[in-house]
Formats: C-alpha cells, sequence, structure tokens
C-alpha cells in the first residue's frame, strides 16, 4: 500500500482558483490510477476526478467537468488538480487516493488507507 499526502488548499473567494497536490514520498504513483475525493461536513465523501496511469487520461464529476483539470507528473511523482472558478459549493476537504490498479476510477470501498486532506474553503 501507499500512503498519500495532500496540500495546497485554503481559503478563496468565488471565483479564484487552487492547485492541490498529490505526493506518495518514498513511493511510486506511475502504476497507479489516482482519484481526487472530497468530503463536506456530514456528507459521503464522493469522487470528483480520476486520472489514470497507463495513459494518463482523464475523468470528471459533471459538477466540475470544464472548471477543474487534473494531471500528474510522473517525473515529480504528483498528481494536480487544478480548480478554476471556485464555488462555495466546492468547499470541503479534499483527498487523493488509490487503489493500486491502473484504470479509473478509484474505487472508494477499495481505499484502505486516507491521507488527512487538504481544506479548501470557498467564501466572500
Amino acid at each position: 500500500q501507499v500512503q498519500l499526502v495532500e496540500s495546497g488548499g485554503g481559503l478563496v473567494r468565488p471565483g479564484r482558483s487552487l492547485r492541490l497536490s498529490c505526493t506518495a514520498s518514498g513511493f511510486t504513483l506511475y502504476k497507479y490510477a489516482i482519484t481526487w475525493f472530497r468530503q463536506a461536513p456530514g456528507v459521503e465523501r464522493e469522487g470528483i476526478s480520476c486520472i489514470t496511469a497507463t495513459s494518463g487520461r482523464t475523468y470528471y464529476r459533471d459538477s466540475v467537468k470544464d472548471r477543474f483539470i487534473i494531471s500528474r507528473d510522473n517525473v515529480k511523482d504528483t498528481v494536480y488538480l487544478q480548480m478554476n472558478s471556485l464555488e462555495p459549493e466546492d468547499t470541503a476537504v479534499y483527498y487523493c487516493a488509490t487503489d493500486y490498479t491502473p484504470d479509473c476510477w478509484v474505487h472508494y470501498r477499495a481505499v484502505d488507507s486516507w491521507g488527512q486532506g487538504t481544506q479548501v474553503t470557498v467564501s466572500s
């Protein structure tokens, strides 16, 4: 298994942008699909974007499509989530996760280890 660490969150006004990073220091993400999840207080964690290991193919939930961009840099062993045109509804703790397979989507039930996440708060 691999332990992932999220960073890059913060407090921003609506319409602004943030870029989140997902790293696995001491491990390689090269062979793994990565899904970004988010969880708001009192609601179930949901996957919002995924990137495959084999081709870097990307997938998005409709609520973030055309606003968010997932990418990966295998040299830096990092997966990114560029979040543009942020809305208050995007407020949540964001997590990256893998189920140790190369294809999307990462299955929530198959994730056996979660990082601490990074808080994104969108407020005026």
